[in-house]
């Protein structure tokens, strides 16, 4: 009979300090794992299967939405929400992949979240061609900041994934500046893309609130500032080191929030869509997939020469073996 044996659980003093996470002290898995091993995981509770099962879920429910929606493909005013769709299913997919197979070793593990940074940096430009085309406030189309709205998120996500994936070179050396880094690498870009929906929210605040949307866009913002707070706070794990280790730490919460932050600005997309059907001012050369083009090969470029560089990191030493392997 076959039989599977899932791979044995590591405390935090027995693998290396880059595979550590502050506040989690238990349910590490073995660094170099196999592939196999890093797929049988999914199904051990180890401190990472809910980061992988709370961004694999919702990945397929994102798909099943863009579904819903490809019969519009012939329309040019859906093709900016249809670019938005496709970067919510691939950041939490990509994420999902990043968890799973980590652990393949010190490399694989950077490689990994290359990728995941990239595919973040693509759904916030997917954000901005959603927002440059329906929810730009109405006196501000066709504005000077409206046609370079779209240009600078292209250029904002590529940087965004050069300076998030420098931050992993910085991680066991500078770690506070690491950081800092990967959150401003993320923090920046939304707060420009949401420079319009801001003013639309000031304005409601002032009084003027006829959009339907805007209690789902005031949801979407909350969530995003809290996705924020959970990220660069480590909290709760941080105040009750070891109690978290397994179910309720920061990184799990911090993708939920995320989740749940997408699907409202999803929502309140969709609404603004509806209400401004003929409206949509998206110019040619803008073209959303010619955006997402620009950011694919740009990312793809910045993960070679960060993979190239990886070569002159040494692999972390093993720690000590737990009793019993």
């Amino acid at each position: 009979m076959l039989s599977l044996k899932l791979p044995r659980l590591l405390s935090a003093h027995q693998v290396p300090k880059g595979y550590q996470e502050q506040g989690i002290l238990f349910g590490y898995r073995p660094p170099r794992s196999s592939a196999t091993d890093c797929l049988l995981s999914v199904f051990q509770m180890t401190n990472e299967t809910l980061n992988i099962w709370t961004h694999f879920l919702p990945a397929w429910y994102f798909v099943w939405t863009l579904l819903g929606r490809l019969q519009g493909w012939d329309d040019p005013q859906a093709w900016p929400l249809l670019a938005y769709l496709l970067t919510c299913c691939i950041y939490p997919l990509a994420s999902s992949c990043a968890h799973t197979f980590s652990t393949m070793s010190s490399r694989a593990r950077h490689i990994c979240y290359f990728f995941d940074y990239a595919a973040l940096s693509m759904y916030s430009l997917g954000s901005a061609l959603a927002y440059s085309a329906y929810v730009f406030p109405l006196e501000w189309v066709g504005t000077t900041f409206h046609h370079c709205y779209v240009p600078v998120a292209v250029l904002n996500s590529i940087l965004s994934t050069s300076l998030s994936c420098y931050s992993r070179f910085l991680e066991l050396e500078r770690p506070r500046l690491s950081k800092a880094s990967r959150t401003l690498a993320f923090v920046y870009p939304y707060l420009f893309d949401s420079i319009p929906l801001f003013y639309r929210l000031l304005c409601c605040a002032r009084g003027g609130c006829p959009d339907g949307s805007i209690l789902l866009h005031c949801s979407h913002t909350g969530w995003a500032f809290l996705t924020c707070f959970i990220f660069a706070t480590h909290l709760p794990e941080r105040w009750a080191p070891g109690h978290f280790d397994y179910i309720g730490h920061s990184h799990q919460v911090f993708h939920v929030c995320g989740i749940l932050g997408t699907h409202f600005q999803m929502e309140a997309i969709m609404v603004d869509m509806a209400e401004r059907q003929g409206q949509v001012l998206l110019p040619s050369w803008l073209h959303p997939l010619s955006s997402l083009g620009v950011c694919v090969a740009s990312s793809l470029a910045v993960i070679g020469l960060c993979s190239v560089s990886l070569r002159r990191i040494p692999e972390p030493p093993h720690r000590d073996k737990p009793h019993g392997l």
